[in-house]
């Protein structure tokens, strides 16, 4: 069985809703042999990105950047996972209310630099979610899953 790994900052009633929505489109039951695992990312361990085939990670925009759970993330496991993760795939969402492009780039600079395989774009919302972005969500985590599911 395949393993997703969604990593996660959830502060907000609109990062709630998203997250909601990619780990329903990653538990859909028509994908099978995919385990989905979901952490905080304050929480998260290198041993859970290690044991991980793929990834959806999840963050508000603050002050134009990524969050700094996210970031805090990123810290503790990139370099232990630097070069055993190569090539994996990833998806990600973010949440802002205004200026989501340096968010946008630091996730992209550091799974660059951790060399994971985008598989999916993003999906970026400003402001409130709508029906269309909240069902965006729900297809990023089927996607996803999907690409991990065994043949």
């Amino acid at each position: 069985m395949t393993r997703l790994l969604i990593i996660h900052h959830t502060p907000s009633p609109h990062m709630q809703a998203m997250f909601e929505a990619v780990l329903s489109g990653a538990t859909d039951p028509e994908i099978v042999g995919v385990e989905v695992v979901r952490r905080a990312a304050l929480a998260v361990t290198a041993s859970d990105v290690l044991a991980a085939d793929g990834y959806l990670l999840g963050s508000p925009a603050n002050l134009g950047y990524m969050s700094g759970a996210l970031k805090h993330a990123f810290d503790t496991f990139y370099y232990p996972c630097l070069d055993s993760t190569t090539g994996r795939p990833f998806g990600f969402y973010l949440h802002g209310n205004e200026g989501t492009e340096g968010a946008e780039r630091g996730v992209e600079r550091v799974t660059t630099g951790l060399g994971w395989q985008p598989a999916a774009a993003p999906v970026i919302v400003s402001g409130p979610p709508t029906k269309d972005d909240i069902h965006k969500c729900w297809e990023l985590g089927a996607t996803i899953a999907a690409q991990l599911m065994s043949d």
